[in-house]
Parts: structure tokens; sequence; C-alpha cells
């Protein structure tokens, strides 16, 4: 399968995600440059395709149009990973972003958990608040279903420790998609 297309419509957001686990062209529009950016940086170092539509009710904020899209995001993962047989699972990665050092590890494991460690001094980055960050996480993570630990190991600058980030979990994320020798689950119980 590895193809996944998911909307989702709501009074706050109205979101359309296409994605192709085994690459394709880059096309993200949130509303917000920085976030775009984001998306984009963890699309291209996944080496996935990825349309990203969000239309959000950013006159209020930016909260509802990022954690909205990390909800869509995660559903279309997990459509587009089926069984989640056949694959590596397992992916760990570290991105250094100038003085920053991001770090990613993640198990596809069907129990969606997240551990986020990161601190950020400049609390908005453009448009994007910078806690964001976690909120995107933890629900890409738990619509997922992915057990996703994510740590800043240092850094002073808001806009590299996030894209360090970002691109830590795209990087994971291709390591563990990677068809593995075995069509079936890697798990002792058969199934994730």
């Amino acid at each position: 399968m590895r193809k996944a297309t998911v909307d989702r419509q709501t009074k706050e957001t109205n979101i359309h995600i296409e994605l192709d686990l085994d690459g394709g062209e880059t096309n993200i529009n949130t509303g917000i440059g920085f976030f775009d950016h984001m998306l984009t940086a963890f699309s291209v170092h996944g080496g996935f395709g990825l349309t990203v539509k969000t239309e959000g009710d950013l006159y209020v904020d930016c909260h509802h149009t990022v954690e909205d899209t990390g909800i869509v995001l995660g559903k279309v993962f997990d459509k587009a990973l089926g069984d989640k047989g056949g694959i590596a699972r397992f992916g760990t990665f570290y991105v250094p972003m100038d003085e920053a050092l991001g770090f990613c590890s993640l198990d596809i494991s069907g129990r969606p958990f997240l551990v986020f460690d990161a601190q950020f001094p400049e609390e908005k980055i453009g448009g994007y608040d910078s806690c964001m960050t976690e909120e995107f996480m933890r629900a890409f993570a738990y619509q997922s279903g992915i057990t996703l630990h994510l740590k800043c190991l240092y850094g002073k600058n808001s806009h590299h420790i996030t894209e360090a980030l970002y691109k830590a979990l795209g990087h994971a994320l291709k390591a563990a998609v990677q068809p593995a020798e075995s069509s079936k689950p890697l798990s002792t119980k058969g199934v994730l």
C-alpha cells in the first residue's frame, strides 16, 4: 500500500494530506510560513512524497492549525503503513543544526507515546509558537500509533532547535519504514 490520503474538517480547520512513503513531490501550504518550512524539511529528509493543504482559524492563533495537521499526518501515516508488516519498525537519528543537536528515536509499535525534552529560548518563530512543536509531535505520535522520543541535547536558537527535531523525525521515520526481509510485522506477538 504505502500511500494514503486523509481529509478532516472541523469548525476550526479543514485539512487534506496525501502521503507516499516511497517518495514524490512535496507541496505544503498551512498558512504558517515556518510550519511549512518544517513540514517541507520533514518530507525531504524522510524521503516522503507529501502534500499538505491546511486552512485553519489563524485569526485565533496557530494552535488548531498545527495540532490538527499533526492529527491528520498521524492518521495518514497509520493508513499508509497498513498492518505495519514488512517494515524495519525502529528508527533513530541525530541531526545537528548549527549550535543545536536534535535526537529522535521511535518505534512503529501501535502503542502511541511521546517523550519530549526541548527548551525554546524564543517563544515565537515567525507566526509559529515554539511550544507547538511538542503539541504537533504528540498529535502525530498518538494518531500514528508510534512511540516517539524527541530531545534537543543542546541549542540556543529556537529555529535551529525546532528544525533539528523535525529533520530528526523525518530521518528516523525513513529508517523505520524501510522494507524488511519478512513481510510479517516485526514482533514476537506476530502483530502490531
